[in-house]
């Protein structure tokens, strides 16, 4: 390494829209301001000014036809991509993976702290939510089961190039313990508590879901449920499962698509209760909706028990069905949560700490 200030390149998997991912790559940005930043697909404008303003680096895969919009579709070539950036000249790599760029080939002096999101889920244990029969055909998920297994077998392979694993949850270190056989250290993300408070609105009759519309979220688990406490629910987000979603839904379930942080924290502030129906790894909404004072219906498994204090800041359903998230939603709807301290429990996974954390790690792991 120099003698002067380290060269860091910052990895993330893509860049099409401010996710939790997102989120922590924007502190990790405003912490190495002189970092450069490499990542498969890049929307411009998608994400934060402050993402914007380093030096980004896409791949080959970028230039494919209609890449925006359908990204994922050139999942198979990503392995490939990503193994083709030169990072000579770095001293230090930070990714932060959830798909692929935790493989990214480092130079043989640097070192490289993979902030994982999680091992890709896709290739692992929810093949069947993302590509078996009922999602995609019986032809298309034959075909593509081959496919992520090789991709599997890739990700194990090369699960020893970062040196250092650092996750999202405890949940998440025990999926890089059965899948690759590392150890990790946990950072929770950060949640912005500063801009998540709460206001002066009374909570109203609804339920909300803020989510991307995809198989493993579970959204219409939320649907069923809602319809049978008889609280209304609100969706926001958008995602390929739209379409299906709103064919299935009643008179009770509106979609709102995507909103504004402004427009989702309004929401948050009004809602009886945030409904979280899938296993998630972390899950950044039900903090987002406790640093407004709101109580939160999660299922008890993944990230949820993390954030979620059962009684307390909401309530955790101990098995995904209908009935029992209905159950746990009229139970919600009507109980006196102390605001405060919901408030409280979220302040605990604010930015600063995040920064902190990460950057005493990125020190440590520095010559």
């Amino acid at each position: 390494m120099s003698a002067s200030a380290p060269k860091i390149a910052l990895v993330h998997d893509w860049l099409t829209g401010m996710r939790g991912g997102e989120r922590a790559l924007e502190v990790i940005c405003e912490r190495f301001p002189s970092a450069e930043l490499f990542t498969l697909v890049h929307v411009p404008g998608s994400v934060s000014p402050t993402i914007e303003r380093l030096p980004i680096h896409t791949s080959f895969v970028q230039r494919l036809p209609l890449v925006s919009r359908f990204y994922r579709h050139y999942l198979p070539l990503f392995p490939t991509a990503v193994e083709r950036w030169d990072l000579s000249g770095f001293d230090f790599v930070l990714s932060v993976s959830h798909c692929c760029v935790k493989s990214v080939v480092r130079p043989p002096a640097a070192r490289h702290l993979c902030y994982c999101l999680t091992p890709m889920r896709y290739a692992w244990d929810q093949f069947d939510a993302y590509f078996g029969p009922d999602r995609i055909g019986q032809l298309p998920s034959q075909a593509m089961r081959p496919v992520m297994a090789r991709l599997a077998r890739w990700d194990r392979e090369t699960s020893g190039r970062p040196d250092r694993y650092v996750a999202i949850s405890h949940y998440v270190a025990g999926r890089i313990r059965r899948y690759y056989n590392r150890e990790a250290t946990v950072v929770y993300p950060p949640v912005d508590t500063s801009f998540f408070h709460p206001d002066s609105a009374s909570p109203e009759r609804f339920a909300l879901i803020v989510s991307a519309l995809v198989p493993y979220k579970r959204i219409e688990l939320a649907m069923d449920a809602c319809a049978l406490a008889g609280v209304p629910l609100r969706v926001v987000g958008d995602g390929p499962d739209r379409p299906t979603l709103e064919r299935r839904a009643g008179r009770t379930t509106q979609f709102l698509g995507r909103l504004s942080d402004e427009g989702i924290r309004d929401l948050y502030r009004r809602a009886a209760v945030i409904v979280l129906p899938g296993e998630e790894d972390f899950g950044i909404v039900p903090l987002e909706a406790q640093a407004c004072g709101r109580p939160v219906v999660a299922l008890g498994l993944g990230g949820a028990c993390e954030t979620v204090v059962d009684g307390e800041t909401g309530f955790l359903v101990p098995e995904p069905t209908a009935s029992a998230f209905a159950d746990a939603i009229g139970r919600a709807a009507t109980h006196r949560f102390d605001t405060i301290a919901i408030r409280h429990h979220a302040e605990r996974f604010g930015r600063e700490r995040f920064g902190d954390e990460i950057e005493a790690l990125v020190k440590s792991e520095l010559p």
